[in-house]
């Protein structure tokens, strides 16, 4: 299966595991929780997962990567401990907490959640003086003399042997109590991903192309030579950087990420390729509707590659405002839950505004404790978590100024507050109208250059595989989606696609 199914099915599997009968026991019973197994080639995103599972579950996650302990760290170290035998006192060894047990505890003291995954990456490649530790984890959930506490899913993970020299072969007593879930690389389970998580455009651009260049590891007499997904989003990372820096990404450069010289070079070659094309065809005038007619002229004589690239561009473009907009729409909800609580403390503070400053401080120092804790607990992703750590410089910016103001009394205060946050979701309909007017450009340049061809279906189906794409035109509508997604038989995907979004709450009420 890919990583997709692989994480619905991990996902699955610990709701089960932590459902409670009519008597508040283990639907399933501990005994018959068989770890999970996770196995699959290296650099697919099995650790990755683990995060938005425990997130989605709403439960604790504690990762460890096996290769990097010792048997004393997994199992605890040894003292002597006196013991009365049959009425005789004996000496004999007993072990400390395994520091990977007593970080289960530790994360359910500082999280208060007393449920969560205990997630053991590269399980089989353990040293051979861990291998016996590790055969007694997975059999009997145990490390030592110390249990895996109640609650706890065991999610593990390894490579097959091909791509690993140091992987040990379980024993069939071993498999026949894990559950074993096998995973492949799947370029476009990826590419839903990388939309979401802003893989730059180029990369997606060039697999678009290249799909057979997303995953390779092989021998050669140079040596191995790999290509991941992991490799390609650190790549990203980087080369998002560097543009920001001004810096070039050449051969060079690729190859420090893209450990494969044939791959690297051509990922090179079609980076400069692509800077061109975002040059010659200025995707920024596309949008707001100043499409040049030599434009149109050139794509229409184009390569199926340019053309290809030329529309991964025009997506990148659309996807960066319509992310701009899921976050700033994010950011508003979030503050007008905290702004009515506010109102609400306001209204019983003192007229003579003698308090309102410390209670603005006190919600602030409240918000920011909700948003550690739940970074700890894991269940804010990159998203929220910019948006509370955005409020808090909201909130601090509101103290300020009232302070500054001399608006302490309760109502002139809220006002004022009132009055800024009309301002936010003022910013927040013009970033819609912008992002809206975008769409409608992009169309206008796809029917001029292509109509009802194969490039509209490759333009309507990364609409549709694209979230951030798929949230905006639900929230908001579009006309030309529409008719373009019914007539190319789109609109069965495109629910399919929406059920798997979140869907938010209506909040239009307030900011009329």
């Amino acid at each position: 299966m890919n990583i997709k199914q692989a994480k619905d099915e991990i996902r699955h599997t610990v709701q089960a595991y932590l459902t409670k009968d009519a008597l508040g026991e283990y639907a399933i019973p501990v005994i018959r929780q068989r770890p999970i197994l996770l196995i699959g080639p290296p650099g697919i995103g099995k650790t990755a997962i683990m995060s938005q599972v425990a997130r989605e579950c709403q439960v604790a996650l504690v990762s460890y990567t096996i290769t990097h302990h010792t048997r004393q760290s997994a199992i605890g170290l040894p003292y002597i401990e006196k013991k009365i035998f049959g009425g005789k006192e004996y000496a004999i060894t007993e072990y400390t907490m395994s520091e990977i047990v007593a970080s289960i505890y530790e994360k359910m003291e500082a999280t208060g959640l007393k449920e969560g995954i205990l997630f053991i990456d590269e399980i089989n490649c353990v040293s051979e003086t861990l291998a016996p530790t590790m055969l007694q984890f997975l059999q009997g959930k145990t490390f030592g003399n110390h249990r895996i506490p109640e609650g706890w899913v065991i999610v593990t993970a390894g490579n097959p042997p091909e791509y690993n020299q140091s992987v040990r072969d379980f024993d069939i007593v071993t498999l026949d109590r894990v559950k074993r879930i096998t995973v492949e690389e799947d370029y476009p389970v990826w590419k839903a991903y990388a939309y979401e998580n802003h893989i730059h455009s180029a990369i997606l651009s060039y697999l678009d192309i290249k799909k057979e260049n997303f995953y390779q590891v092989e021998t050669t007499v140079d040596g191995k030579e790999i290509v991941t997904a992991r490799g390609w989003e650190d790549l990203s990372k980087l080369m998002q950087v560097y543009d920001q820096l001004g810096i070039t990404v050449d051969e060079s450069v690729v190859l420090q990420y893209i450990q494969n010289r044939r791959i690297a070079k051509d990922f090179a070659n079609y980076l400069d390729l692509y800077k061109k094309y975002q040059t010659d065809y200025d995707v920024e005038a596309v949008v707001q509707g100043k499409v040049k007619p030599s434009a149109i002229d050139r794509i229409q004589k184009a390569s199926f590659d340019e053309k290809l690239s030329v529309i991964s561009i025009l997506i990148s473009k659309l996807t960066a405002v319509f992310s701009e907009v899921y976050d700033k729409d994010l950011y508003v909800r979030d503050l007008y839950e905290i702004l009515k609580e506010l109102k609400f403390t306001f209204s019983h503070a003192p007229a003579d505004g003698s308090g309102t400053a410390k209670l603005l401080s006190e919600k602030a120092e409240q918000v920011e404790a909700d948003l550690e804790l739940n970074k700890e607990r894991g269940l804010y992703d990159a998203p929220k978590l910019q948006s509370m750590k955005n409020i808090l410089k909201t909130l601090e910016q509101y103290r300020l100024q009232l302070i500054k103001d001399g608006k302490l009394n309760p109502e002139e205060a809220f006002y004022y507050i009132k009055t800024a946050f009309a301002a936010d979701t003022a910013e927040r309909k013009n970033l819609i109208e912008t992002a809206a007017a975008y769409l409608e450009n992009a169309f206008l340049f796809m029917e001029s250059a292509f109509g009802e061809s194969q490039e509209m279906v490759i333009f309507i189906t990364e609409l549709n595989t694209n979230r951030y794409c798929a949230r905006f035109i639900r929230d908001n509508g579009s006309a030309k989606y529409d008719r373009y997604n019914q007539s190319l038989l789109f609109d069965e995907k495109r629910q399919n696609l929406l059920r798997d979004i979140d869907e938010i709450s209506d909040f239009a009420a307030f900011l009329d």
